[in-house]
């Protein structure tokens, strides 16, 4: 009864992604992180804001789109995910894909984190709109708005739906993870200073 109230967003998926205890610490301490203070994160509101309101009938043609709509909010009741989509793209195929801008550069290869945020929001939009999702599209700003296509197997939607229900025991259950094996991760962590 209590995992049917919660609904978690891919932000936060990927957060569990880069440490099981960020979960703990937000949702079942209520110890915010307070994102709002950093660059990056400030940035890339920001420039989502701007790009919904400059770039508002631009359809991509060579990724055969043939309508959109911006910065859509979407809830799956049943997946227990939330989340506002940037772009929400109709395909000429009559498929469905999600657009998400990424403040980042493109390094040769395709972060697991930004694959399965693409994924969360691919299920957001099967489920809402009852259309087929194949795949997604990365627009990576500081890499001259380079658009990457990830193509979705059944695979990756099961690893979606895994790491959600991971998560949502955390939460139920209240237990206190393993922190994440990457090192390296912790020395930026805002939880650093409380994480034993």
């Amino acid at each position: 009864m209590f995992e049917n109230a919660i609904s978690i967003t891919p932000s936060e998926v990927i957060e569990y992604l880069f440490c099981p205890r960020f979960t703990y610490f937000m949702n079942c301490l209520d110890i915010p992180q307070h994102e709002e203070k950093r660059y990056k994160v400030l940035k890339g509101r920001e420039l989502h804001e701007r790009r919904a309101v400059i770039n508002k009938g631009y359809l991509r043609k060579k990724i055969d789109c043939t309508n959109k709509e911006s910065l859509v909010y979407l809830n799956s009741d049943n997946h227990h995910i939330r989340g506002i989509i940037d772009e929400v793209l109709y395909l000429v195929d009559g498929t469905m894909a999600p657009l998400d801008y990424k403040f980042a550069e493109y390094k040769e290869y395709l972060y697991r984190t930004h694959r399965i945020q693409s994924v969360l929001y691919g299920i957001l939009i099967r489920e809402n709109y009852q259309r087929e999702v194949k795949k997604g599209y990365l627009c990576y700003i500081r890499s001259n708005y380079l658009v990457k296509e990830v193509q979705f197997e059944q695979k990756n939607f099961d690893e979606a739906y895994q790491t959600i229900n991971e998560i949502l025991k955390i939460i139920g259950d209240g237990y206190y993870p393993k922190k994440t094996g990457y090192r390296v991760r912790c020395i930026d962590c805002c939880y650093k200073n409380i994480c034993v």
